[in-house]
């Protein structure tokens, strides 16, 4: 379940309103037999089970436990379950995976019977599709220091090859949350400040730059392609269009191929960079 305002609502597929500034509750209770689970795994009637909860955020690429029950006795017992996870965190595909385990290494049980601490019983997730500040382009905010990127970098765009895959699964803005004006700017996004809107302006204009970089490189983008709705090429082809109305993709990538300089302005007037600041 997820908690909200105090109030239970089924764990829903997507979060069209979530923004890295909302921190997630949820909760959930299960009824669990401890003995009739390490009857039916061949465990000994004394073997210690835990209850655990692991989330997985596909934005941010953290993964972390979130709760854990132990289950030592042999009573039919109510398990709560709950987490609090940081907005800041998250990002793309929520997935929280409940599972009922071994807890300590045991060395008797039946001769198939899970032996190591840690081995699964039973498990089962959900996941939940998490939307960023703009519809249609996932972002997380995550600590660059973390990662293989500049600490002093303020964006990254993550972008895949696949040009059939999914466009929401394909792409990714990272903002680095030690840059206090960019992270602030995104806060800000539903009322910015004017100094909020220049910063925004500058990512959206390097965003679709590299986007549009990414698509001129790829062999499979080409005058007359065709790809399905809702994938990365479509949303290549759909920028490419909004941008360059009227020429051809061989046109603009032999632009881009003599002079990527000049390719670059031309694609800040495209998007009319600093046009509402």
């Amino acid at each position: 379940m997820l908690l909200v305002d105090g109030e239970e609502l089924p764990l829903p597929d997507a979060l069209s309103d979530w923004d890295y500034q909302m921190d997630l509750a949820l909760r959930r209770i299960m009824r669990i037999d401890p003995q009739r689970a390490r009857a039916e795994s061949g465990l000994p009637p004394d073997a210690v089970l835990a209850l655990t909860v692991v989330w997985t955020a596909t934005g941010s690429n953290l993964r972390a436990p979130a709760d854990r029950i132990s289950l030592a006795g042999t009573e039919v017992r109510d398990c709560e379950l709950t987490a609090r996870l940081r907005g800041s965190d998250l990002g793309g595909n929520l997935i929280v995976d409940t599972a009922l385990v071994l807890a300590e290494t045991t060395d008797r049980g039946a001769p198939a019977s899970p032996r190591r601490a840690g081995s699964v019983l039973w498990s089962d997730r959900h996941s939940v599709r998490l939307q960023g500040d703009a519809p249609q382009f996932p972002m997380a905010v995550i600590d660059f220091a973390h990662t293989s990127f500049p600490n002093d970098a303020a964006w990254y765009l993550q972008i895949q090859n696949d040009l059939l895959g999914a466009t929401m699964g394909s792409m990714l803005l990272l903002v680095n949350e030690a840059n206090g004006a960019t992270t602030t700017a995104f806060r800000n996004a539903g009322k910015p400040r004017q100094v909020d809107r220049a910063i925004l302006a500058a990512v959206y204009a390097d965003a679709a730059r590299v986007m549009v970089e990414h698509a001129l490189r790829h062999s499979d983008f080409i005058d007359g392609a065709e790809f399905p709705p809702e994938t990365l090429g479509h949303t290549l082809m759909g920028l490419f269009q909004q941008l360059f109305p009227g020429a051809t993709i061989n046109d603009i990538q032999l632009r881009f191929e003599r002079s990527a300089s000049i390719f670059a302005s031309d694609l800040q007037a495209a998007v009319k960079i600093f046009q509402d600041v």
